[in-house]
């Protein structure tokens, strides 16, 4: 037997049961769980410099604005933002959401930040 001789010998029970397959459609969709802020984690590496004693004005000129220099040449950063205090530096180096974990290794993104500061150590060690 062909099932859609029976679909077609019946025209009322198939209205009715495309009807119903709708309706539980259509309540089904309404009780899908929906975040209305989707949990996200922005990959971000904080780069952290000391400098005993020293103003968070001599910390912003001569520590933090020639890592932010350096580390805004690393690719695919979106975000710089630096605080200095007394005695220390912080620098916050926010990559973008399609480079979360989930998308590429951690370590892909911490590498170029590594060599990037242990340049500026060697540079400064030297002077």
């Amino acid at each position: 037997m062909n099932i859609s001789a029976l679909f077609i010998r019946r025209p009322v029970a198939t209205t009715l049961l495309a009807i119903a397959i709708l309706i539980s459609g259509a309540l089904s969709y309404f009780q899908l769980p929906v975040a209305p802020l989707p949990n996200i984690a922005f990959p971000v590496i904080v780069v952290q410099a000391q400098m005993a004693g020293a103003s968070p004005n001599i910390m912003a000129s001569t520590v933090a604005e020639p890592l932010e220099r350096r580390l805004g040449t690393i690719a695919d950063v979106e975000e710089l933002t630096s605080i200095s205090y007394v005695g220390s530096s912080m620098i916050v180096v926010e990559f973008g959401l399609r480079h979360a974990p989930t998308y590429r290794p951690p370590c892909a993104a911490i590498r170029p930040i590594g060599s990037t500061t242990r340049r500026i150590r060697q540079s400064w060690c030297s002077r």
